[in-house]
């Protein structure tokens, strides 16, 4: 199991790209949470197999229609305290 956090910047609060990645999470086995944050960003923690991992970032990327992603910080070396046992918005 790998664990990455993403911290992604644009058009993407108010446009359910929470809800979008939790179905996309879901969709490749991811485990952890997203979240807005008041800078107007979205962050994710992902954790899974590395395998999983790849097509996940690679979609949030572009995220859903209605967002205009502009940047995705990624932080390969995250380490989290938390055990998840389920994808949640936050």
């Amino acid at each position: 199991m790998k664990t990455v956090r993403l911290i992604i910047s644009g058009r993407v609060q108010g446009v359910y790209f929470r809800a979008f990645t939790q179905k996309q999470a879901v969709k490749h086995d991811i485990k952890g949470y997203v979240c807005n944050k008041p800078d107007g960003c979205v962050e994710v923690i992902a954790s899974a197999k590395p395998e999983n991992l790849d097509p996940f970032i690679s979609w949030c990327h572009k995220g859903p229609l209605l967002a205009k992603v502009k940047q995705v910080l990624l932080d390969k070396d995250y380490i989290s305290a938390e055990v998840f046992s389920q994808f949640e918005i936050r």
